[in-house]
């Protein structure tokens, strides 16, 4: 090397020298070795790379004016504390957005959620409701990705069947059902146990593994004695199953409990009001004799029309049971 000149970056240093470093104190491009002297990265410096990869170019949408921070569920406006106020209402009311429009218009959805996610990257709701938008655009790649990173920061197993659906969407059936099996189901809350169970069956499907598929729906919450939240797509998912196995006349006797559970959710939330009320059937014993013996399906209508009679108040005693139903969140608002 002449006098005066400098190394090159890349170069390869001589015995007893360092490796060549530049100014800001990171390695010289190319040298694979200074580069493994680096720090590792922090959780916070971690995910914030994670997310600056998630799109090159992003324009934030227009808000309207009326949408304010305060429409975002308290729990997920809990979770932006940690925020400056300033930034904490903006990100909210992308949030709030991402929620209005999920259904309707998933792609500006997404937008919003990629919007809030570049302002608040370490906040498990806002990761979680990206994946969400990812996963409704199709984008499932991207979906599993952040739903891993929501799982890791929340430390919760709740959007599991996301993630097993997610794995399906990506064409690995198999990783499907090996993550599916990665956890306690009994641990799950019950709405949970019944969208895993779900995306397990599809994963069976996806492999051709139709009993299977139909084993997995087969969990405590196949009751079609009881109407719950979840129980329209868990019925709705096994009648398909058995149009698969070719038993048709079964899968519309499931169809048919379907319709009628939907009927009676449907009931009871426009007499609740936004809360979703689950209808289920009271345990009692009758003495009949043996030709006036109702089945199963019949006590449901008898107790769905019950409900329907004494929620209208017209002077007829309730005689629901002292315990409180269980309520799915996932269906609840607030008002």
């Amino acid at each position: 090397m002449k006098d005066g000149e400098r190394p090159r970056g890349g170069g390869r240093a001589s015995d007893g020298e360092k490796k060549l470093w530049t100014r800001e104190g990171r390695p010289a491009r190319g040298d694979r070795g200074a580069r493994d002297l680096e720090r590792e990265l922090t959780e916070e410096e971690r995910l914030a790379r994670e997310l600056r990869s998630v799109r090159p170019r992003h324009e934030d949408p227009e808000i309207p004016d009326e949408v304010q921070a305060r429409d975002l569920d308290k729990v997920a406006r809990n979770e932006l504390r940690t925020l400056s106020k300033d930034n904490a209402d903006w990100v909210a009311r992308h949030l709030v957005m991402a929620a209005r429009l999920i259904e309707d218009e998933p792609e500006l959805a997404h937008s919003h959620a990629l919007s809030a996610a570049r302002r608040a990257g370490r906040i498990g709701v806002v990761r979680e409701t990206l994946a969400i938008t990812a996963y409704a655009i199709g984008d499932f790649a991207l979906a599993l990705r952040e739903l891993r990173t929501h799982r890791r920061i929340s430390g919760s197993n709740d959007q599991l069947p996301l993630m097993v659906d997610s794995e399906r969407g990506v064409g690995r059936a198999d990783r499907a059902l090996e993550l599916g099996r990665s956890v306690d189901r009994a641990a799950l809350p019950a709405d949970v146990q019944v969208s895993l169970a779900i995306a397990m069956s599809g994963a069976r499907l996806d492999l051709g593994q139709n009993e299977a598929a139909l084993t997995e729906l087969e969990i405590p919450q196949l009751d079609p004695n009881r109407a719950f939240s979840w129980s329209p797509d868990l019925f709705h998912a096994y009648a398909d199953v058995l149009d698969e196995l070719g038993r048709g006349a079964d899968a519309s006797v499931w169809r048919e409990r379907a319709t009628r559970a939907e009927r009676a959710l449907g009931t009871a939330e426009d007499e609740g009001g936004d809360e979703t009320i689950d209808v289920f059937e009271e345990d009692v014993e009758y003495d009949v004799e043996d030709d006036d013996v109702l089945d199963a399906d019949d006590v449901f209508e008898r107790d769905v029309a019950e409900s329907d009679v004494n929620a209208g108040g017209d002077g007829v005693e309730n005689d629901a049971p002292d315990e409180q139903p269980e309520t799915d969140a996932d269906f609840s608002q607030e008002k």
